[in-house]
């Protein structure tokens, strides 16, 4: 006894503590450890010099001293536990506790309470509770600590449902006290969003039954965190958790690390997979919640019954169920390579989570694309990237899975990287995300937002890359795009968006707008009116996005000055007026039949892409759509209607009149459309034809049944789309008025339009209609009954009936 007292003595345990904190050979786990063993061996032996032989008391650690994890200078979170018999005892064995650890100048979180009074404390205060789920023994009474465990344990999971959402709102309101510990240049490691406490709360979770956290990586970046703190407290001396900027680069130092950047990439790597799991699991708890709350009505509504989970369709092989976003029972992960793309849009249009399972299934099957991409591949991920703010999480869960870098493996080098910036919120990827974010808001600005789109997502993607991080850029976004499927013009003017993303808003501060050559020099770099018009929605949503120091109406007055001077160098470029194709020998031959028979004729052709592989099956791009029918009024809303009943996306689609030969009597409208089923087959020719025929009658009321449709399914709370915009494209044609429909595509929109423009009384020349992601940029020429374009002020009056209309 005496050789233990004399270990256990202040003098002892003091220089114990300081070698195992100076031996560099032994850090992280083994070192926290080691250092939890030293104090439990320390406190023991004080305790058993207090109260040799003390039976009813013993001596606890909670918190993070419970779950032995000390850090260097780390509180220590101590319960002195009785069972009330002698009170007297237990107050001067308190003394010869606490009175030691306060001389070492060592930080003592104490609590002396009868197991009956830590019960109660713990069911008023959240926070007792949560410390005492990590209760271990260290000495005294055992069988005292075993009972209390027990009694805690079975107490959190009794009262869970009512006490998880309050944990919920704690971790809620630090996170918003905080801020997100993945974006933060001076991040609190354990109070921020993706911090330590929140790794705890997940543990927490676990021990409820109710849910759990996805465990792959959890263990490994909560680790990771607490060998950050570690460092900062023998670097800094001090108990703390902010890694502030001046302490960085020693604290790097300490853990081996290349540099401040290095040491933050990590730190947000841990936490990104720590805030991700909380995502999931608060997910999962409120689900459970909620079907606890449901099911008894429903057994006794059903009999006892248990009932399926309701499962909508969103898009091949992808489903809602539960509020979340699963896969089908028929999808194939390991043969459909487009579906990790095609789950992830039709999440973010809905405004719904991916499911954890469903994405880590995905990621399972998942290869590498064929390069270029297939063109769906590339039509998903702008439908993906131009879905708002519901994109971020859902890029969050495809990228927590590696399937960000499966499909970008570009993306890797901006992955988690700090920005030294303090005009930046993001690291650079979230950045990115964030720009294409704010890109989706001006997608009716632009004539081509899918590079809009894909120039955000790309614009600072040089970053990882020594040097001038837009020279970088320029080359990896010409090589993404190409793999990606764009052709050889849009790649050029995507690598052009990324070269000069900052050309703009530099010139404009910086340099004198009144001096020719600073225009002229601009406008060579851009090129081209339509490169000019993205450049500047880029340059809007790459400052937007940020922070709020980087835009100002100062700025954006301007930029759109310099935009403006720039347009009237380059307005010498006028576009040319679109060229009509001559006729195939198949559409004269439709043409011929249309006109004899009365009636409209259809032909209906797949359309395929080479296979990626020998052994690929060839994977269809659509279906083109050639339809030749006698010339009369609402034939582009008839076509629209039934094409939107059956439920056909119009990829893309001409609509022009078509001159027969010499002898043959009459007028035909020649439309060649690209069409794809949303989902399952597609319906067959005759039935098409059957009901455009019944459309042109007009005996099938194609508003009522769009309208049924809609009515039968919720509504569900989605990505809130831009206002559409129709504008009268000035000068582009001699022989029409050309009218700009910007809209989000959604089932019947080409249907509306056309019904509306039959309202306007205007006939549609020519319509050139094409979908870029979930975008529709739809340009009509229409003229007056005569054939002669609108006088200026009748074509404004169209484009408003026509925006009004769509508004509806």
């Amino acid at each position: 006894m005496h050789g233990q007292a004399e270990d256990s003595g202040p003098g002892g345990y003091a220089a114990a503590r300081l070698r195992l904190l100076n031996e560099k050979a032994r850090s992280g786990p083994p070192r926290r450890s080691a250092l939890a063993g030293l104090t439990d061996e320390w406190l023991a032996g004080l305790f058993a010099a207090g109260a040799p032989g003390a039976r009813g008391v013993s001596l606890v650690a909670v918190g993070g001293y419970g779950r032995a994890e000390l850090s260097p200078r780390s509180d220590l979170d101590l319960l002195l536990l009785h069972d009330g018999s002698a009170p007297e005892t237990v107050s001067a064995l308190a003394d010869r506790l606490w009175y030691p650890v306060w001389d070492l100048g060592l930080a003592l979180d104490h609590s002396v309470r009868t197991p009956a009074e830590a019960r109660k404390t713990a069911g008023e205060d959240l926070k007792v509770q949560l410390g005492l789920l990590d209760a271990r023994h260290i000495a005294g009474d055992l069988g005292l600590t075993t009972a209390l465990r027990t009694t805690v344990l079975a107490d959190w999971r009794n009262q869970a449902p009512k006490r998880l959402p309050a944990l919920r709102e704690l971790c809620e309101e630090r996170a918003a006290r905080h801020g997100e510990l993945q974006y933060l240049l001076e991040p609190d490691l354990k109070e921020a969003r993706g911090g330590l406490r929140d790794a705890t709360a997940l543990r927490a979770v676990a021990a409820s039954w109710l849910a759990d956290a996805p465990r792959e990586g959890l263990a490994e970046a909560r680790g990771r965190l607490l060998d950050v703190r570690d460092a900062l407290h023998l670097t800094t001396g001090r108990a703390t958790d902010r890694l502030a900027l001046q302490e960085q680069d020693q604290v790097a130092a300490e853990l081996g690390l290349l540099d401040a950047d290095a040491l933050l990439r990590q730190v947000y790597e841990a936490a990104r997979t720590i805030a991700y799991a909380g995502d999931v699991t608060w997910r999962e708890v409120g689900r459970v919640l909620r079907s606890r709350s449901v099911r008894p009505r429903l057994r006794a509504m059903m009999g006892g019954g248990k009932s399926a989970p309701e499962r909508s369709p969103l898009a091949e092989g992808v489903v809602e169920q539960d509020g979340e976003v699963v896969l089908a029972r028929a999808a194939r992960p390991d043969r459909d390579l487009v579906l990790p793309l095609r789950a992830a849009a039709a999440a973010a249009q809905a405004g719904l989570p991916l499911n954890l399972h469903a994405v880590r299934r995905m990621a399972a099957g998942a290869r590498a694309l064929p390069s270029p991409w297939p063109a769906e591949a590339r039509q998903q991920l702008l439908t993906l990237l131009g879905s708002g703010r519901p994109t971020v999480d859902v890029w969050e869960a495809l990228e927590a899975e590696g399937l960000i870098s499966l499909l970008l493996p570009d993306w890797d080098r901006v992955r988690c990287r700090p920005q030294r910036n303090a005009v930046h919120l993001w690291t650079v990827d979230r950045h990115l995300i964030e720009t294409a974010v704010r890109a989706s808001a001006f997608t009716r600005r632009v004539s081509r937002p899918d590079l809009l789109l894909i120039a955000a997502l790309l614009h600072d993607i040089g970053k990882g890359w020594p040097g001038d991080h837009s020279v970088a850029g320029e080359v990896i976004a010409r090589d993404v795009a190409a793999r990606i499927g764009f052709d050889a013009d849009d790649v050029t003017v995507i690598a052009t968006l990324v070269r000069h993303h900052l050309l703009l808003v530099e010139t404009a501060t910086r340099r004198d707008l009144d001096d020719p050559a600073t225009v002229r020099s601009v406008a060579e770099a851009v090129g081209s009116p339509g490169t000019l018009e993205l450049l500047h929605a880029l340059t809007e949503a790459d400052a937007l996005a940020t922070g709020p120091a980087a835009w100002s109406s100062w700025r954006a007055s301007l930029v759109a000055d310099l935009v403006k001077r720039v347009a009237a160098v380059l307005a010498g470029q006028a576009p040319p007026d679109p060229e009509e194709a001559a006729p195939t020998a198949q559409h004269e031959r439709l043409a011929l039949e249309a006109v004899a028979t009365g009636a409209p004729v259809l032909s209906l052709r797949a359309q395929t892409e080479p296979p990626a592989e020998p052994s690929d099956d060839p994977e269809p791009l659509g279906v083109e759509l050639l339809i030749a029918v006698p010339d009369q009024a609402g034939v582009l809303p008839a076509v629209a209607g039934v094409l939107a009943v059956h439920r056909l996306t119009v990829r893309t689609a001409e609509l022009r009149s078509l001159d027969l030969p010499d002898g043959v009597d009459g007028s035909v409208l020649l439309l060649d459309w690209r069409v794809a089923a949303e989902y399952g087959s597609l319906p067959q020719a005759a039935r098409l034809r059957a009901d455009l025929v019944r459309a042109l009658d007009g005996s099938l009321d194609i508003s009522g049944r769009l309208a049924e449709r809609d009515a039968a399914y919720p509504r569900r709370r989605g990505v809130v789309a831009p206002p559409p915009r129709v504008t009268v494209a000035p000068a582009a044609s001699r022989h029409a008025t050309v009218i700009e429909v910007r809209a989000q595509d959604v089932p019947g929109l080409l249907f509306r339009i056309g019904r509306a423009l039959e309202d306007t009384a205007v006939r549609v020349r020519s319509a050139h209609v094409s979908t870029l992601g979930a975008n529709a940029v739809d340009v009509f020429y229409v003229t007056q009954e005569q054939g002669v374009p609108l006088p200026g002020e009748e074509a404004v009056a169209v484009a408003r009936k026509l925006e009004e209309a769509l508004r509806v």
